[in-house]
């Protein structure tokens, strides 16, 4: 997980992408709107979905693996419904756990 977020991180900072993290190690606020905003079809069978989840403002664009795929894909910015260059107009919030 934690290699992960590093990933996802580290990608929107290189690129200037602006992000807020939120914490749903130590809050418990958090971890309670990112398990419920998580759409049914996205959840795993069984537990909750694990961080990172991505949003971008209240709206879901995926989790690390669709993520990868965009980025593999050279479609980052549309995968987190951006249409600018990095620094434009659009919080990408990534709920993470951290230790």
């Amino acid at each position: 997980i934690k290699k992960k977020q590093q990933d996802v991180l580290g990608f929107l900072e290189a690129n200037k992408i602006g992000f807020e993290e939120k914490d749903i190690a130590v809050n418990e606020e958090n971890r309670k709107w990112m398990r419920e905003n998580v759409p049914e079809n996205r959840r795993p069978a069984t537990g909750y979905p694990l961080p990172p989840q991505i949003f971008n403002e209240s709206q879901y664009r995926g989790d690390y693996d669709a993520f990868f795929e965009a980025r593999e894909n050279n479609a980052v910015y549309a995968f987190l419904g951006l249409t600018a260059p990095p620094g434009s107009k659009g919080q990408t919030d990534v709920y993470n756990q951290m230790h």
